[in-house]
């Protein structure tokens, strides 16, 4: 397949100003030269690579479009083969009149993710960076969007190569203790096999404690505004919004379905789930919002639990407050511009020391410190996402976590005096579970399913 030529449509479907269609491969300057006519009437030859040429899409003596044209000559683009990016009016017509006449042309459609997967087989970019370019296009936030971007530019990459480079050096004794047990070679002590091998699994458990924060900037901290009918969660989601998504009246059980909203927060990106109140109700409608209410909960990574101000706690709080469990969750006591009722004494017996935050959602009081206490939840204690090496991925996470787990087989295998064949073998897999990060050592098939998951033209 990769001496085929391929061609797809680079830019976001929809109306737009400018199109963008990518071809690469060995045909892809011929099929250009086919069907495009500059308008200065200079050959397309006399313009040298990485030039911008203005004239026509032709399908034989019809015009199709005004477009601007350039070739990149391999090695020298983002595949490393011949490329060819013609840009026209963004609307689907054009588009699909120039792909069309492109893959009468001789090329075929690019399948999705398949420019990329080329970069990656040609050796512009390893497996991790590869992946990065989804996440920036994918990017929510700031923050995800930096980590994307030192993903791409090798942060990753470098710290996985520090730690390949590591196990080399000691697969090198081993193997030379193996090979020529009779030379005169200063041989690997178990000892120091043992000292280095734990030194391995530090740098990496360092590089593998990022990977909570990593997914939460990457894909999102999944958070659940919860509590009884009409305490003011749809007020509290709007007032960290800002914007009315949300139906807000007086009337108990006003939101009746689950509402998700996703925002950052200094730098956080999170899923906000406005749910339903929890309460016995016969309305069928809103027995399934309850029901999704509680399913919720149980999957979220944070719980924003809102209380009353001016109610006392009610067996509708304490039952949610049950529900918690272990979850991390934050207790907010809404409506502090009221009178206030809720006895915080009797509250604190139910809270098991979790922070609780008091607010107006009504007049955005207090949704500050909520949101400063939100950022102290997810970085505490975690590196920063500026950092140029975080695990992101939960792809990368299982490998980092095999390579571990190789590196501790390696120690038991040391202090059960196994002979040092064996644990040749579990340094081996260490070597090849950081090379899955990188690409280095993953089947066809995985690759395939990676690069399945990219958009077309990418």
């Amino acid at each position: 397949m990769m001496d085929e030529t391929i061609a797809a449509i680079s830019s976001a479907p929809g109306e737009g100003g400018i199109g963008i269609i990518r071809i690469s491969g060995e045909r892809s300057y011929d099929i250009l030269k086919a069907i495009f006519v500059p308008s200065s009437g200079r050959a397309f030859e006399d313009y040298g690579p990485r030039t911008m040429v203005y004239g026509h899409a032709y399908d034989g003596d019809v015009a199709l479009d005004e477009v601007l044209a350039v070739y990149m000559k391999a090695p020298h683009s983002y595949t490393k083969e011949d490329v060819v990016e013609i840009n026209c009016h963004g609307g689907y017509i054009s588009l699909r009149k120039i792909l069309h006449l492109i893959l009468k042309s001789g090329a075929r459609l690019a399948e999705p993710g398949e420019f990329t997967k080329r970069a990656f087989l040609n050796g512009r970019l390893d497996l991790s960076q590869a992946e990065a370019v989804m996440d920036i296009i994918k990017a929510k936030t700031d923050s995800s969007h930096s980590i994307a971007q030192n993903q791409l530019e090798g942060g990753l990459s470098a710290k996985v190569r520090l730690l390949k480079e590591s196990v080399a050096a000691i697969l090198a004794h081993v193997e030379v203790s193996i090979d020529f047990p009779e030379e005169d070679i200063e041989e690997i002590t178990m000892g120091v096999l043992r000292e280095k091998t734990e030194q391995l699994i530090e740098e990496m458990q360092e590089l593998y404690k990022t990977a909570q924060t990593g997914k939460i900037l990457r894909d999102g901290l999944s958070t659940v505004i919860a509590g009884k009918p009409n305490v003011g969660k749809s007020s509290l989601l709007n007032a960290l919004i800002g914007e009315s998504r949300a139906i807000v009246t007086n009337i108990p059980g006003t939101t009746r379905d689950v509402i998700e909203e996703f925002i950052s927060i200094k730098g956080i990106p999170l899923r906000l789930v406005d749910t339903a109140g929890i309460r016995s109700t016969e309305d069928i409608v809103e027995k399934i919002g309850v029901e999704k209410t509680r399913h919720s909960i149980e999957t979220a990574d944070l719980v924003m639990l809102v209380l009353d101000a001016s109610e006392k706690l009610s067996v509708e709080d304490i039952e949610i407050l049950k529900l918690l469990g272990d979850k991390k969750c934050i207790v907010i006591i809404n409506k502090t511009d009221l009178a206030p009722v809720l006895d915080e004494s009797e509250l604190a017996g139910y809270v098991d020391g979790r922070s609780i935050i008091r607010i107006s959602a009504a007049e955005s009081r207090g949704i500050q410190e909520l949101e400063n206490e939100i950022a102290e939840m997810v970085y505490s204690g975690s590196v920063s996402y500026e950092s140029s090496a975080i695990i992101s991925n939960v792809r990368h996470k299982h490998a980092l976590e095999k390579a571990i787990s190789a590196a501790e087989e390696c120690i038991n295998g040391i202090d059960s005096g196994m002979p040092l064949d064996f644990v040749e073998i579990d340094l081996k897999n260490v070597w090849d579970s950081l090379g899955e990060i990188t690409g280095e050592t993953v089947s066809e098939d995985l690759l395939d399913v990676i690069f399945s998951k990219f958009c077309l033209g990418k």
